[in-house]
């Protein structure tokens, strides 16, 4: 697989809380340009990216960082975000919900937020870095049980992202129909066919579109 095929993996990201349109602009002319998967944005540039850039594929995020907005809060921002043209979603679970055990509260969030969404993706972020191995595995069950189309490892704000070995637990738990969205600490175009190998769909990353332009430019 080539650097740019690989880019077809990517979510092309930028969600810094002080992201501005001339950024998010650059970032989607990227995106055009180098026919990533996506570009994952602030919901509050969605209309903005939509009429600015028809055809391109907006995903963007609810609950985030942290995830523990209630329910009804992320139902509204998901309705929202697909109103204002978003194709995709990534929501945050309620860590505190997973760390207190409460593994049904978070299934059927996941559920509410994947029936307001319909037939758009969602994404559930539940950020490895603070979980258990079997609070890893309970989030796996819990995102198939509720029917949601990805589960992803990372905000890229916790403390730590992605591993591998995060990615080879999920394929051992997750079911046939859902896919994995790697995030968060992908540096390298190295790092990127690492996760593409290891069986992700999806890898959210703001610097691989970059890294092989340079690489192309050095060619």
């Amino acid at each position: 697989m080539t650097d740019l095929e690989m880019l077809g993996y990517v979510d092309h990201t930028l969600l810094k809380a002080f992201a501005t349109w001339e950024e998010i602009e650059e970032l989607c002319k990227e995106a055009v340009e180098y026919h990533t998967a996506s570009v994952c944005i602030p919901p509050c540039y969605i209309s903005r990216v939509k009429e600015a850039f028809p055809g391109l594929n907006i995903c963007t995020v609810v609950g985030f960082p942290l995830g523990y907005s209630v329910t009804e809060s992320k139902v509204l921002e998901t309705e929202k975000a697909i109103e204002d043209g978003a194709a995709e979603v990534d929501m945050v679970v309620n860590i505190s919900d997973v760390k207190n055990g409460d593994y049904g509260k978070v299934e059927k969030e996941i559920a509410e937020l994947k029936k307001a969404a319909g037939s758009n993706i969602l994404k559930v972020i539940i950020e490895t870095c603070y979980l258990t191995e079997e609070e890893k595995i309970a989030m796996c069950e819990a995102v198939t049980a509720a029917g949601a189309d990805y589960i992803k490892t990372s905000t890229g704000f916790g403390t730590a992202g992605a591993t591998l070995q995060d990615i080879e637990l999920f394929k051992k738990h997750i079911g046939p129909d859902v896919k994995i969205k790697a995030a968060g600490g992908v540096k390298t175009l190295e790092d990127l066919k690492a996760y593409i190998d290891a069986g992700c769909s999806r890898v959210g990353a703001s610097a691989a579109v970059k890294l092989a332009a340079q690489k192309k430019d050095s060619l």
